[in-house]
């Protein structure tokens, strides 16, 4: 062989991620070939000796050691017993730990600390100190890549329990609870911004590629998962963040954090949230925040305010302050939401203007649609001079929730159980037929306004 071929092949295996020791061991290369065929068609006990063989003598010959080696083991996990089984569970806490050892690239910090606190959960393995410190630790060094939604109820969970079991401070778990559901938020922000734009090619008439319909479901799912954890999470805190709680807890830690912004601003959009803003504290709070950072939401606390005193063409003008001074729009769409919560009890319609001004900011705000559905159903006996008129509009209510849903599949559960209810008040199948109105249009002259179609029969 000349230098030249010789050169020539070692860069083909360097750029393979093949070692020349590894490339002189064709066993290794013939065990990959076997057990990843038996892998992809989830034969995993053929795979077992292979893999093992492989991933013991070359290790980092391709990264399939880890990804088919984490199925292979924990299928032998899962139909194994007693000193089998705790062999098995010990190699796969070897192979996440290797995994970043041989493929630092490819595999993240997050992930690994992750797969290997849920393993031990899963196995009884660790107590809840040891799984909260785990994926403390994880989340605070690799946020980024830390989205696996049932290790974020673990990881707020546990600490719960640990606070419940006073070991842990109320502070701590507010503060865990944040950064849990602003990170669940986040991603789910993500999902359906993508989301989104295959939506919109639908809606324009355009039927969407099979890689686009892939990317849809994957979306949607993701979406859900997120939604579920979102709402286990809240059930989590319960009563935990009751003005009960919160209010001394804030007496008795604002001397020491009224400079800390973020805390601040936590402090007041949890006493808004659970509408503890009668309380004297509250307005302290939120003064506190208007010093720190005049931003737009301090004015959208400032109009609640004004409102409770009945001030409300001084709440109207905070509101729209808030508004004018945000600039990204999801968190404009959050703004104009939470306005529109705020003035439903005083006119549905001023509610409708603002949800709708939060659709138009971020038209994945399902939460607003929910909003106006709701607004929708609770206007049934304002909206029809007849049983069957004023039962109508739960349609439009029903309309209304199921677009919810669909532009942000994290509120599937809430938006089809509206959706069903809704349904089951407006006109039943008797009601059409006696009716004659099957196939028409019924107009409602209301705050409302618009209209619905009948259903045929």
């Amino acid at each position: 062989m000349t230098k030249k071929h010789y050169l020539t092949m070692i860069a083909v295996l360097m750029s393979m991620g093949l070692s020349m020791a590894q490339a002189q061991n064709p066993e290794c290369m013939t065990n990959l070939s076997i057990y990843a065929e038996h892998a992809k068609v989830k034969n995993y006990d053929a795979a077992y000796e292979p893999w093992k063989m492989v991933y013991e003598s070359c290790p980092d010959i391709n990264k399939a050691n880890f990804s088919y080696g984490e199925k292979i083991l924990s299928h032998k996990i899962k139909n194994s017993t007693g000193a089998d089984k705790d062999g098995y569970i010990q190699d796969l806490m070897s192979l996440y730990d290797n995994s970043l050892k041989y493929f630092p690239t490819k595999f993240y910090p997050a992930d690994v600390a992750i797969d290997k606190a849920l393993l031990m959960y899963d196995n009884k393995m660790a107590s809840d100190a040891q799984l909260y410190d785990m994926l403390g630790k994880a989340f605070e060094g690799d946020k980024d890549h830390f989205k696996n939604p049932k290790a974020l109820y673990l990881y707020f969970s546990t600490l719960v329990d640990l606070h419940k079991a006073g070991s842990k401070e109320l502070q701590e778990v507010f503060d865990v609870y944040d950064d849990v559901t602003e990170k669940v938020e986040e991603e789910n922000k993500k999902l359906t911004s993508a989301l989104r734009k295959l939506l919109e090619k639908e809606d324009a008439g355009t039927a969407l590629t099979s890689k686009e319909g892939r990317l849809k479901r994957v979306y949607e799912t993701n979406s859900k998962s997120y939604g579920q954890i979102a709402s286990s999470i809240d059930t989590k805190l319960g009563d935990l963040a009751n003005c009960e709680n919160l209010i001394p807890l804030y007496e008795k830690n604002y001397d020491a954090k009224k400079g800390d912004v973020n805390w601040v601003k936590r402090a007041v959009g949890r006493m808004f949230a659970k509408e503890c803003t009668d309380d004297p504290m509250f307005r302290k709070l939120f003064e506190a925040q208007l010093a720190l950072d005049p931003s737009a939401d301090a004015y959208m606390y400032g109009g609640v305010l004004k409102q409770k005193a009945g001030d409300n063409s001084g709440a109207i003008a905070d509101f729209n302050k808030a508004v004018e001074l945000e600039t990204d729009p999801h968190r404009k769409s959050n703004i104009l939401y939470k306005i529109a919560t705020t003035v439903r009890r005083s006119s549905k319609s001023q509610a409708r203007n603002y949800a709708q001004k939060a659709i138009n900011a971020n038209s994945a705000n399902g939460k607003a649609y929910l909003l106006i559905a709701n607004l929708y159903a609770t206007s049934a006996n304002a909206c029809g001079s007849t049983p069957f008129e004023k039962r109508a509009i739960y349609w439009k209510a029903a309309e209304m929730a199921r677009k919810a849903g669909r532009v942000d599949p994290s509120l599937s559960g809430r938006a089809g159980q509206s959706a069903a209810s809704y349904n089951a008040k407006a006109p039943t199948k008797e009601m059409i037929f006696s009716s004659g109105k099957a196939g028409q249009t019924v107009t409602f002259s209301c705050w409302v306004g618009g209209s619905v179609r009948v259903p045929n029969l």
